[in-house]
Parts: structure tokens; sequence; C-alpha cells
């Protein structure tokens, strides 16, 4: 198993690339973009951009060296994108969004820019792109790809919260407290770390919105050239991508939402169907567990059995924490936080076997590595703000908010719909409650009749957005906008899962224009 730092630093580049992003800005590097001329939006839609190459991501980003050519060549491009702080006042201050591109292979049969979002919310589309550059090549055929630091992320303008020691501190908190004194340090940490956020990141922090968010898009199909917006969401990207298309129907190109958010969900019901998903996952789990026999490492010869020691080994590090990497222990929130990392993807399936048997034996470095690298924690310590922006933009997006005391109220439900992740995920629902800005909505609206057809992928063992959000979105999106196509398979996300059929379906689309029909299903 995975104990030496060596083996940790791997696994984490492995799975950083999921959910990387930022903390700190810590200087660009990049081509500054060319002042606008004029004033208000006309000035920044006649904004011409200037591309260099890329500067290695900043501290913000979640660090780490400059992005590699493509095969052939190719090298990534970045610029800065100049949008309004305020949509609501444009002739205003401005901030600056850090773009990448990747020019297409062919000039002569270019469809133009296709964006990604990569999600999270907190997500930096700069450093994810190269990271999962390959697995869009095809696509780079005839579209320039391109993706961004959201507001409030990464190198644009980025929601800072805590610094590197305090959030150590903050993440090794007990997160699912037991007695008054457990949910009074919490609720004290909450409102620190709120207001660190509202003190630390200036006067963004009310406008990292998704709302706004989809005003930048458009703003940035105009500025890259594009009658529509050509776009690949992935995850939050497809909240993103729906809040788009009804804002902006008749802009909408050829689009493809994977992983898909149910835009009919609130808070609580939001975070009960990522209890019953990342359970769905784990039950997968340790159903592959039994199927292997001997060859599992773990204690138990049914799902049940197996689920029992994962809970017990929950319940031993509340009371006492394990030994984990240097001089920080892992706790019973931080190997919550590690399990449900490696369950976003099969391909992690065997770290978590590992970390899981490795803590049972005392040593907790694994299982604090996956959850670190849920954080955004690099292995000098920094964080990138990839929690914080997630913190920021959920709690501007959605008006909720639950004291503890309500959330402790729901926890029944939560505990019924997982054992394992309901205490976890039900406390959750206070994050928001000392919140210094009010949210916007109870659910986002995602109607966009006229809107050219979306393209929406649903994977059935989905465990952070649960298959239902699909169907849910195909609905919302409205008649003759949303196309089903669901993938029967494991992981977070259907186009990167190596399923051929997905694949050849959405590029079909996508570089052909090709719609499948509605309720195709790709097996496994």
């Amino acid at each position: 198993m995975p104990n030496s730092a060596a083996q940790r630093a791997a696994l984490f580049a492995a799975t950083t690339v999921l959910l990387a992003a930022g903390c700190s800005d810590g200087g660009s590097g990049a081509a500054e973009p060319v002042t606008p001329t004029g004033s208000g939006l006309s000035a920044l839609t006649s904004q011409k951009l200037s591309w260099a190459p890329c500067p290695a991501p900043s501290a913000a980003e979640g660090g780490g060296a400059a992005p590699s050519p493509l095969p052939g060549g190719t090298a990534w491009e970045c610029s800065f994108l100049q949008a309004p702080l305020d949509w609501s006042a444009p002739e205003g201050e401005t901030i600056e969004l850090a773009l990448i591109r990747a020019k297409a292979r062919d000039a002569s049969r270019r469809i133009g820019s296709l964006v990604f979002n990569f999600g999270g919310p907190g997500g930096s589309g700069v450093t994810g792109l190269p990271g999962f550059a390959k697995d869009y090549e095809t696509l780079r055929s005839r579209y320039d790809l391109v993706s961004f630091d959201p507001r409030g992320v990464g190198r644009s303008d980025p929601v800072e919260c805590a610094t590197d020691k305090e959030l150590d501190a903050y993440y090794a908190l007990d997160f699912t407290p037991d007695d008054t004194a457990e949910e009074r340090t919490l609720s004290d940490a909450q409102k620190r770390y709120a207001t660190g956020c509202e003190q630390n990141s200036g006067p963004a922090l009310p406008h990292v919105g998704t709302e706004n968010a989809a005003r930048d898009m458009d703003l940035m199909r105009q500025v890259l050239g594009d009658e529509k917006l050509h776009y690949f969401g992935i995850s939050y990207g497809t909240e993103l991508g729906g809040v788009y298309a009804h804002m902006f129907p008749k802009n909408v190109g050829r689009a493809v939402f994977d992983a898909v958010v149910d835009p009919k969900a609130g808070v609580e019901d939001g975070a009960l169907g990522q209890a019953k998903g990342f359970q769905l996952a784990l039950d997968n789990f340790a159903q592959d567990c039994v199927d292997r026999g001997d060859e599992c490492t773990l204690p138990g010869t049914s799902v049940a059995e197996i689920e029992a020691g994962i809970t017990d080994l929950l319940a031993s590090l509340d009371k006492k924490p394990i030994p984990g990497i240097g001089d920080r222990q892992l706790t019973q929130t931080q190997a919550t936080n590690g399990i449900a990392q490696a369950l976003y993807s099969k391909e992690f399936w065997p770290y978590l076997e590992q970390g899981l048997d490795a803590a049972d034996g005392g040593d907790g470095g694994l299982l604090l590595s996956l959850s670190d690298s849920m954080n955004g924690r690099g292995e000098n310590g920094s964080y990138s703000n990839i929690q914080a922006a997630n913190a920021a933009i959920n709690c501007v997006d959605y008006k909720e908010r639950y004291t503890l005391g309500q959330a402790k109220e729901r926890l029944p439900q939560f505990r019924e719909a997982s054992p394992v992740f309901g205490d976890f995920m039900g406390w959750a629902l206070a994050s928001c409650a000392n919140w210094p800005v009010p949210g916007l909505w109870d659910h986002p609206d995602v109607s966009a009749p006229g809107a050219a057809p979306i393209l929406v992928v649903g994977n059935t063992g989905d465990p952070a957005t649960p298959y239902a959000g699909a169907r849910s979105m195909v609905d919302a999106l409205g008649k003759g906008v949303g196309v089903e196509l669901t993938y029967e398979g494991e992981g977070h996300g259907a186009y990167n899962s190596g399923s051929a059929c997905v694949k050849q379906a959405v590029d079909a689309y996508l570089l052909d224009g090709k719609v499948p029909a509605s309720g195709t299903v790709c097996k496994k």
C-alpha cells in the first residue's frame, strides 16, 4: 500500500485533477488584456485578447508546472478577459477572468471555440483543461478548446477565507458534533471562516454567483468571435450551462451536460440526493470487494459486513484520530472526506481499499492524502481556493440558511439515506448559516425555450450528481431542448469513463451536429 511521500505525491497528482483550484493569487505572469476603448458593454464586447504562453498555475489555482504542449506540439495560450465586477453596473469597476485555449488542429474545418467548465463550483478551468486534454483531443480537430477560471476562482479575483495554517486546523475539526460543546466549537469555527471570507475577499464576494458567471460566458463568446456558445459542462458546469441556456437561449450552440446537477433540487434535497449517491457508490465498491473474495483485503464476506467495518473505523476515529502524514493526524471528518473522494472514480477504488486497510492498522496517510485532494491541499501545505470558492458560489446562489439546530433536526433522514455519509452531509446543511451575503434562489431556473438541442448525459452509478438529475434537467430545459443519454456505469461523469458508446455519441453531436435519439442507453 502507498506509504511513502513519493507514493502519496503520485496519488495526489492523480486525484487533484478532478478538483484543481487555488487560495491566494501569487501573481499571474500571463499576458495582460488589451484595455477596451469606449465605455460600458460596448467596450467590453469589443476588447481584444492578448494571448501568450501560459505560466505556471498560481497558488490559487493549485500550483504546479506550466502546462506541457499538446500532441503535435500545439502550445497552450493564456489571456485575461475583462468583465464587470457588478453586471448591474457594467460601466463600473471591472475584474479580470483568466482564460486558456488550445487552437483547433484543422483550421479549415474549425467550428469555433468549445468552452469547458469542469465543475465544483470552484474548479479552475485553466488548470483543469490541460489535465484532461488527452480526453478531448478528438474534439480539438474542429474546435479551439477553451476554459477559464470563473469569477472568484483561481486567478480570477479569487475568494480567500483563511491562511494555510488556519485551514489545516479547520479541516481537522469534527464536522459531525456529538454534544453541545462540539456543536458550539463547530459553530464558532464556521463563523470565523465566513468572517474571514468577507474580510479577505473584498468587493467581489457578492458577485461570484452562477448568473454572473453565465453573463461572463456570453461576454466570452462575443470576444472569442463566436455567434453561438459551444459548451461542455461537467458536474456544476451543467448547472452553469443550464442557467446560461435560460438567460441566453438563442445563443446556445452545440452543448453537452455531463454528470448532471438536478436543477429542481434545493439545498436539502440536493444534499440528501448526494448522500444516497455516495452510499450507492460505496455499496458498489463493497460489492466489488465481495466479488473478488480473498483478493479483497477488507474484512467481511458481504456488503453489510464490509460497510460495518467502515462505520466502526469512523466511529473509532471520532474518539481518537490516528497518525496521518507528518505531524498531522487522520480525523473522522478527514477519513469520511477521503472515502468520498475515492468514490468519484472506479479507478480510485484500489486506493480506497488500501487506505481503509491501512487505517484499520493505524496508518491514516492514504485516506488523509485523499482528503487533502478534495480540499485542494498540496504536499507543501498550501491550499488552492477550491473550497473557499465553492462555499462562496453556493451561498450566493442558494438563499436557504439552515442553522445547526435545523440541520440536527434533519439528521434522521440523512442517516437513513446513508449510514456512512448521512451525518456528514446532514450537518453540512448549515454551511451557509453565517454567510455575509444573501442567496438568490431556491433552485436555478434552466428553462430554455427556443434553445438548440442540449445533450444531457447521466451516469447510473454517479455518486456526486445522482442519475435522477439528468432526467430532471431534460424536463426542466423543456420540450425539444434536452436530449437524454444514459450511461450504465460507475464514477462521476460519463464522457471520460472509457465508454466508447458515450464518446461516439457526444463527438458525433459536437463535431457533426448529429443528435442521438433521446433515451439512448450506453452500457458498460
